[in-house]
C-alpha cells in the first residue's frame, strides 16, 4: 500500500573508457608531482652533499656522522681523512662518514 515496489534497472556493459580515466589518468598526474616535490629535490640534495664531502680538504672542521667535531689534518687517499678530535687524539675516517663541513680551513699553499 504505502511501499511502492522498487524495480531493478538492467546492467549496462561496463565502459572500459571509463576505467582508463578513473585510474590511469589521476596516476599519470600524481607522477610529475612526486617527482618535482619529491624525488627531484632529495636528488639534488644529495649531489650537493657528495660534492661537499669531495671538496674536504686539509683544515677543514668537520662534522662526522657520529657527531665527533674535529679538524682535518691529513687527506689520506680518496676515501679516508685524518681528523683531529681533540688534543692529540687523531682518528681515521671514511669521506662518507662526514655529515657537514662547518668551515673551510686554510688556503693552499
Amino acid at each position: 500500500m504505502f511501499i511502492s515496489e522498487a524495480f531493478a534497472q538492467t546492467a549496462g556493459a561496463p565502459a572500459t573508457g571509463d576505467v582508463f580515466f578513473q585510474l590511469v589518468v589521476p596516476l599519470l598526474l600524481i607522477l610529475p608531482i612526486f617527482y618535482f616535490l619529491l624525488i627531484r629535490p632529495q636528488q639534488q640534495k644529495l649531489r650537493q652533499h657528495q660534492e661537499l664531502i669531495r671538496k674536504v680538504e686539509r683544515g677543514d672542521t668537520v662534522i662526522t656522522n657520529g657527531g665527533l667535531i674535529g679538524k682535518v689534518v691529513k687527506v689520506v687517499d680518496d676515501t679516508e681523512l685524518l681528523v683531529e678530535v681533540g688534543e692529540n687524539v687523531k682518528v681515521r675516517v671514511l669521506r662518507g662518514g662526514i655529515s657537514d663541513v662547518r668551515a673551510k680551513g686554510e688556503p693552499k699553499k
